[in-house]
């Protein structure tokens, strides 16, 4: 036996090994991405397609993910009330911190002032006008209804994810009151789950061919003259994002459940690695849920959360749709008070629920919330087109690490997190598996005894 146990985690060494390979691979592609667009801008334009396409390979499992990891949560939980408490809980916490987000932006938008002295030409009003989407400027009322599904299957293919979060819902919830009749279907949902993991890792080696291609479309478009332009609006997105991240949740995580915001980072490394270089938070969307299970915080909490919070809990399209907005109004010669400034705002609140992280999502947002509620900045807003996507890369990244530190605040909150599992995890004593994306040693502090004779039965055979 004691053979044994030595061998089995040298048995695992080789595949943490190629995953470090696989994101040095990412990063030289982002380096060889940006360089190709500065040399050769049209022909990097050209590349764009490739990220695209690795994006879309992503975002093609993100339903089948969140349908199984909520329906393996909540039908292996007894009492609903306790998903219904980890839900309001989630919900008031995202829109406490939208509107921390939005202050914070409003702020720093005020002090910086950005805008001022730029012109506004007939080329960028045009600009602007061609960013408008018309599914932007929804009610709340047609937002409401949209999340409703045409069909069951519907959900799995209109890319949304609140449609799918919906019937994951019901889906869990009909299991529950099921009981012992419902386990073999969640058992075959355990093993839909398995397959669907496994085809992610697999997608996930082409992760360097989607960055160069996405990296080298982004320099080439924007080019050195936009970033020089409005060098001042960029830098103060990113330092406002950067305070955002590293002092308001910094703090809220370390008083709540005692982490260090730094050391959670670098468990996410490779995520947000691979969301600098897509521009979409969406691309880590299924690595987070796999990475927070494995945390130590329980598939309730995770497969409502992180999806939840994909809608909800944009804190980065929060901050970018004030200083984008302030910058506006003062590039137009048309400041607004503050009296103007807070009702604007709380509408591209309500406007912004949906955009889920989707590449570009944040401008087309803002483009529609402007139309509606003040269409004279809407000429303006070809001002940004040029460094958008760069800025995007903060929302992103801003919007990732505020669910991340949701879910774990959320877990706490709830006592639905294993305390002492987080601390083995990102000590690095329990290495997350690449290969499979899943611990099947692990289902978290809420995961109740029905998967447990399936474990012991995959172990047994392992015996045999």
């Amino acid at each position: 036996m004691t053979s044994a146990a030595d061998t089995a985690p040298a048995a695992r060494k080789p595949k943490r090994d190629r995953t470090h390979y696989l994101y040095i691979a990412v990063i030289i592609a982002v380096a060889a991405g940006i360089a190709v667009g500065l040399a050769a801008p049209d022909f990097a334009v050209g590349l764009k397609p490739i990220g695209t396409g690795f994006v879309n390979l992503i975002k093609m499992m993100i339903s089948p993910i969140i349908f199984c990891t909520i329906v393996l949560g909540i039908g292996s939980v007894r009492k609903a009330a306790k998903v219904g408490a980890v839900g309001g809980i989630a919900l008031v916490y995202f829109t406490i911190m939208s509107l921390v987000a939005l202050g914070i932006g409003l702020v720093v938008g005020n002090i910086l002032e950005p805008g001022t002295g730029l012109a506004v030409t007939d080329a960028i009003k045009d600009a602007g006008h061609a960013q408008i989407d018309p599914e932007a400027g929804k009610s709340t009322t047609e937002f409401l209804l949209g999340i409703i599904p045409t069909t069951i299957v519907s959900a799995f293919t209109n890319e949304s994810v609140l449609q799918t979060l919906l019937i994951a819902l019901l889906a869990g919830f009909a299991l529950q009151g099921m009981g012992s009749a419902g386990q073999p279907i969640l058992r075959g949902i355990e093993h839909i789950q398995r397959l669907v993991f496994r085809i992610l890792a697999m997608v996930m080696w082409a992760a360097p061919i989607g960055a160069f291609g996405a990296i080298a479309a982004v320099t080439g478009s924007a080019g050195v003259d936009a970033l020089k332009s409005l060098a001042v609006l960029m830098l103060g997105f990113y330092v406002t994002c950067f305070l955002f991240v590293f002092i308001v949740l910094g703090i809220l995580l370390r008083v709540i459940s005692g982490l260090n915001i730094l050391t959670l980072f670098k468990y996410l490394g490779r995520e947000f690695l691979l969301i600098l270089s897509t521009s979409s938070s969406e691309s880590a969307l299924p690595r987070l849920i796999a990475k927070m299970e494995h945390l130590g915080v329980s598939k309730p909490v995770v497969g409502i959360t992180v999806p939840t919070g994909y809608s909800f809990n944009l804190d980065g399209t929060m901050i970018y749709m004030t200083m984008a907005s302030l910058f506006i109004a003062d590039a137009m010669g048309t400041p607004m008070s503050i009296g103007e400034q807070i009702p604007l705002l709380l509408f591209l609140l309500v406007a912004s629920k949906g955009a889920a992280g989707v590449t570009g999502a944040g401008l087309a947002t803002l483009a529609g919330g402007l139309q509606s509620h003040k269409p004279a900045l809407v000429d303006g807003i070809g001002l940004i087109v040029g460094i958008d996507r760069f800025m995007s890369e903060a929302r992103a990244l801003t919007n990732f690490a505020g669910n991340a530190v949701a879910t774990v605040l959320i877990g706490t909150w709830t006592k639905e997190i294993d305390k002492e599992r987080v601390d083995q995890v990102l000590a690095g004593h329990l290495p997350f598996d690449e290969k499979t994306l899943l611990d099947d040693a692990h289902g978290g502090p809420a995961d109740d005894q029905a998967e447990v004779p399936e474990q012991g039965g995959e172990k047994e055979l392992a015996k045999a």
